[in-house]
Order: C-alpha cells, then sequence, then structure tokens
C-alpha cells in the first residue's frame, strides 16, 4: 500500500485536484469558452452560484488529504463520484478534455485498489 508507485500516483492525484479545484474559485487557468451541450450545461452550473465553488473546495481538500496522506482511503471515496462525473462530461460532451478526466479516474480507482483492505467492512 505505501509502494513509491503509490506515493507517486497518490501525490500526482492530489496536485492534480488542488490545482484544478483552486481554479474553480479563482480562475487562474485560461479556458477558452465551451460551447454546444457542454458549454449550455457548464453556463447552466454556473448560473446556480454555488456548483463550481463547492466542488472546488471539495476537490482541494480532497487533493490536501491525498498529498499530506490523512484519511485516504475516505478522501478516496469522496472523490469516487466527482470523478466519474468528471468523466462523463468529457466523454460525451467535451472530448478534448478526456485525458485530465481519464488520468483522475485511473488514479483514482488504482489507489481505491490499492487501500482495498480498508473498505472490505463495508461489504459485509
Amino acid at each position: 500500500m505505501n509502494s513509491m508507485f503509490t506515493k507517486i500516483v497518490r501525490v500526482v492525484l492530489g496536485l492534480v485536484l488542488i490545482v484544478f479545484g483552486a481554479n474553480k474559485f479563482l480562475h487562474f487557468i485560461p479556458a477558452e469558452p465551451l460551447t454546444g451541450a457542454a458549454g449550455e450545461f457548464m453556463n447552466s452550473l454556473g448560473a446556480t452560484g454555488y456548483i463550481f465553488p463547492v466542488v472546488g473546495v471539495f476537490e482541494v481538500i480532497i487533493g490536501v488529504l491525498l498529498v499530506f496522506r490523512k484519511w485516504v482511503a475516505f478522501a478516496l471515496i469522496l472523490l469516487a463520484p466527482i470523478s466519474i462525473n468528471i468523466l462523463l462530461f468529457h466523454l460525451f460532451l467535451d472530448i478534448p478534455g478526456l485525458g485530465v478526466a481519464l488520468l483522475v479516474v485511473v488514479f483514482n480507482t488504482i489507489l481505491i485498489y490499492k487501500h482495498w483492505q480498508q473498505y472490505k467492512p463495508l461489504f459485509y
């Protein structure tokens, strides 16, 4: 569970979450406006006024937990629905961003697999 590979995956995933999570409310990474269905979907989420900041805060918290190796199994479970939604959004609405989405899902899956012993009591 604490191999060098696992540490690298955990830290990289944590850093990705911190950067992209913080960007949801600080807007330091310039992005081209989305068009079509992806743009409409993101505009409707943005119009709520709370979705992006809340998801951003969750991503930053989860990223910090992963980087500092605190409550990793809990952080990974919190990240699972977020990562699946990121993947589905890019798969169906914004194919060019699929690479980072796949990275997040694959890294999350690897880390859940590596921590599977901690999840076993949930299934008994």
